[in-house]
This record gives structure tokens, sequence and C-alpha cells, in this order.
């Protein structure tokens, strides 16, 4: 990450929202891209952040925060339900019943609180085998939490009044990668705000036309979206334009 984070942010946004203004930027190529480059902002920049602190113990085989609700922004939905059509495409893959595992895992966590979906044990719907199927698309939110021990993770999962000690460069650069995108998305009058994982998914992965209709402002995600103030953010986004 060159430069100050404000320098980084409007970088990103900027870049994004070149995407954006490309004639083609609409449906399912275009929300790739965007999630794709999200991913690159990221993945490009995290070792150089953390490369003063001490190794993380995220692991593959190691599931033990998947139990948590996730966020995400449209374009990272829209791009991991891409995924799931191919990978369903496939004889194996066909086996695998994502769709089904990730309607039937909606259902039962929908309403619960966070606490309640930690200690209930549920899975994300893809992990199998203790790893997760998709972890080449996994969600900025996925990629933003790297914890240092796993015995704390297990214990905090099992419901433990523990502070798990996670990595801060982690979360910031996964909130400044997030927002830049956000942030683009309003600039082109796109809804921008974040859905929870599960359910989006189900909604995409059921409507093959709800990622056009989402470019044309019609927000078929919108019965998964999480609270957040979108007018202080919003606020927030139009002030950083005056800062260098």
């Amino acid at each position: 990450m060159s430069g100050q984070p404000v320098e980084f942010f409007h970088e990103m946004r900027e870049g994004f929202g070149r995407i954006l203004g490309h004639e083609a930027a609409t449906g399912t190529a275009a929300a790739i891209t965007l999630a794709e480059s999200a991913f690159d902002w990221f993945e490009g920049n995290i070792d150089a952040q953390t490369e003063s602190q001490p190794q993380t113990a995220c692991t593959k085989g190691c599931p033990t925060c998947c139990t948590l609700r996730v966020t995400a922004t449209a374009p990272e939905v829209f791009l991991m339900a891409h995924y799931i059509r191919m990978v369903e495409a496939t004889p194996q893959g066909e086996q695998l019943q994502l769709t089904r595992r990730i309607v039937l895992a909606e259902e039962a966590t929908r309403g619960r609180s966070e606490q309640e979906r930690l200690t209930s044990g549920r899975p994300c719907p893809m992990l199998i085998d203790g790893a997760c199927i998709l972890h080449p698309v996994r969600t900025l939110a996925c990629r933003g939490h790297a914890a240092f021990s796993e015995e704390q993770c297990r214990a905090a999962a099992s419901g433990e009044d523990i502070e798990v000690g996670v990595s801060e460069p982690h979360l910031t650069l996964r909130a400044l990668v997030q927002s830049a995108l956000q942030a683009a998305l309003r600039d082109r009058g796109l809804p921008w705000g974040l859905y929870e994982l599960n359910q989006a998914l189900a909604l995409t992965l059921a409507e093959p036309d709800l990622i056009d209709e989402w470019f044309d402002g019609t927000d078929g995600l919108a019965p998964a979206a999480v609270e957040i103030d979108l007018g202080a953010l919003g606020q927030a986004f139009d002030e950083l334009r005056t800062i260098n």
C-alpha cells in the first residue's frame, strides 16, 4: 500500500470507477472484474502491511471461524455465484450440491445473532471436509479476518468469554478496499450496501436475471441487506473527496 491510507483509498476508488465507466460495465463480466480487482488490491498489499508482525494461525484445514456471519458487497456475491454455477456444471461439482447447501444454511441461520451463529457450530456451507471449496473467490471479509492463536479461536467458538488476538492490518486493509468499492458503486448510482452472504447467494442463484437488473438499479439483493448507516457512510465518502 503506497502512500497514506487516504491516497490509497482514492487510488482504488478511481480504479473501480474506471471499471464501472467502461461502456460494457454491466452483468456478470463487470461484477467479476470489480470483485477480482478488489481481491487483487487486498492480496497485493497485505504482505507488506504485515511483514513486521507474527505469523497468523490461519491455515488450510482450520475452519474454526467459519461459523461467523459473513457480509459482502454485491460484486463479491455475483462472482461467487458465478463460480458456484461453474462448479455445479461439472459432474463432480454437481454432487456437491452447493446451492442446496447454501439454501439450507440460510434457512438455519436466518435471524440468529452473531454469538448464536458462532456457538451453534453450524459451518459455512462452502466448507467441504474442512476446506473452503470457494477459497479462490472468498470474500474480503474472509480475507480480512486473521487470528494469531488457533487455541483462542477454538475457545471463543466454544462459548468462552475470551478476546481473540486478530491482525489489525488485515482488518484495516479489508475496510479500505471494501469502502473504496462501495464508494465507487455509490458514485455510479448503483446499490452499494452490504449483504449477508448466504441469503444473497441464495437469491442470486435462484434468479439468473438478478445481476443484470442490479446493474440497472433494481436491488434484488435487498432482502439480504445488513443494517448499516448508509447516510453517515455516504457523507464520509463525500468528505474524503476533499482530502488529498
